[in-house]
């Protein structure tokens, strides 16, 4: 886990900002769950046999014998919340997004912590192929207005409840004589999830998976007219993609097409490579989960969602030392000397502020020229300072920065000069 230090805030509001205004824009609406679950929703939304469950969950039980989760995923939340609160009589689709930490018992590596941060997006109700290639010019919206570039999508089709059966079958069948030369883990996953197969980062398991059958040769006919026509959206919008077979996700509720976002060159050169870099810097990953909504008790409701890696946003956002413009730097700076102006200072700062001026003030420190340096650092435009004879006279000083020039007005009439200085 690690903290958010001050110098990287700038990085985080731009970010929260942005997605903020998309959400807007897209038709989302916000919705914030709990970061403690029941544990058995992600046992049965995410899946029993996932790494996530055996593995990377933060479980705990409660005095009263209630056994909680803190949240590894947002999607199965989101789905609990969508049926516990009545979402899901809105007119559909129903867009929803939700921004906050999520926390995995993972290997520390780059990119990876045990509590990060997450933005989800979610369309609920909608079957339709311009669902899933909107999500991934969402992101790439977003990508933009942060100023990242050379971005590539990996996606793929992993079939639905009435291809996958015949793939599973052929794939174990692939398998099964070369069970003895697979990871211990994928040894499990062949009996338990074999498409998870695909997805192993052990270098011998992936040199096998190479040569395994791929799903998009035994997809059925919507399937296959569907992952066509999601490539067909994201070629028309010119977002660039890579068919990537052995793209499945460690989740066990996706349906049909899955996708993730990486920088572009980093996503490897082989199957093995890739499987190996993507898991480590991938920025976003979605795609369908047309069955989560009824596995957990609701009607049968095609939805698709992806998440953000906001940490790997913010990692790559410094490392490509992309500018973040701060907010306006304050204006005005009030500098006081004594106790007297200190106490009238107080009610200054508010009226300026309110008044819709920038300001800043060293309250602090008593010294005019350690405030001074402090206005300069702020780059002020203006300074103004107020003694105790500024107080009894009941003015102030306006102090032009730049020039040094400076002229007492009444302290009543400080806004409306500052203003009119400003203006011009």
């Amino acid at each position: 886990m690690h903290d958010i230090l001050p110098a990287d805030q700038p990085y985080w509001e731009r970010i929260n900002q942005v997605i903020k205004n998309l959400a807007r824009a897209y038709g989302f609406e916000r919705l914030d769950t709990p970061i403690l679950e029941e544990t058995d929703l992600f046992v049965k939304g995410t899946g029993a046999d996932t790494d996530i469950i055996e593995k990377e969950m933060y479980t705990l039980r409660t005095k009263g014998g209630d056994q909680l989760t803190l949240r590894p995923e947002f999607t199965p939340a989101i789905m609990r919340a969508y049926l516990e609160n009545g979402l899901s009589g809105l007119p559909h689709p129903v867009r929803i997004y939700s921004v906050g930490p999520i926390f995995r018992y993972e290997r520390p590596q780059k990119g990876r912590y045990r509590q990060s941060h997450q933005a989800n997006f979610e369309i609920i109700g909608e079957k339709e192929a311009v669902i899933d290639a909107q999500l991934i010019q969402l992101f790439f919206a977003m990508s933009k207005e942060l100023n990242l570039k050379n971005l590539v999508v990996q996606i793929n089709s992993i079939g639905c409840p009435n291809c996958r059966p015949a793939y599973r079958k052929k794939l174990v069948n692939f398998y099964k004589n070369r069970k003895k030369e697979l990871c211990l883990n994928c040894q499990k996953r062949l009996e338990q999830n074999p498409l998870r197969l695909l997805d192993c980062k052990e270098t011998k398991c992936q040199r096998i998976a190479q040569e395994a059958p791929q799903i998009i040769d035994q997809l059925c006919g919507d399937c296959h007219n569907h992952f066509k026509n999601v490539l067909e959206f994201l070629d028309e919008v010119n977002i660039p993609y890579m068919l990537n077979p052995y793209l499945v996700r460690g989740l066990d509720y996706y349906t049909k097409t899955v996708f993730e976002v990486l920088p572009e060159g980093e996503e490897g050169d082989s199957a093995e490579g890739g499987a190996r870099q993507k898991r480590q810097i991938a920025l976003a990953g979605g795609g369908r989960y047309d069955g989560l909504i009824k596995l957990l008790g609701g009607k049968d409701t095609p939805a698709a969602g992806f998440a953000i890696g906001l940490d790997r946003i913010v990692n790559l956002m410094k490392e490509k030392s992309v500018k973040i413009v701060q907010q306006k730097r304050p204006l005005v700076f009030l500098i006081q000397l004594g106790d007297l102006a200190k106490k009238k200072s107080l009610k200054l700062f508010e009226e300026l502020r309110r008044a819709g001026l920038e300001v800043a003030s060293s309250f602090s420190r008593d010294t005019i020229k350690s405030q001074l340096k402090t206005a300069d650092r702020l780059e002020a435009r203006f300074s103004l300072i107020l003694g105790q004879k500024e107080v009894l006279d009941e003015t102030i000083i306006i102090k032009e920065m730049v020039s040094g020039i400076q002229e007492t007005v009444p302290l009543a009439k400080v806004v409306k000069e500052l203003k009119k200085r400003l203006r011009k």
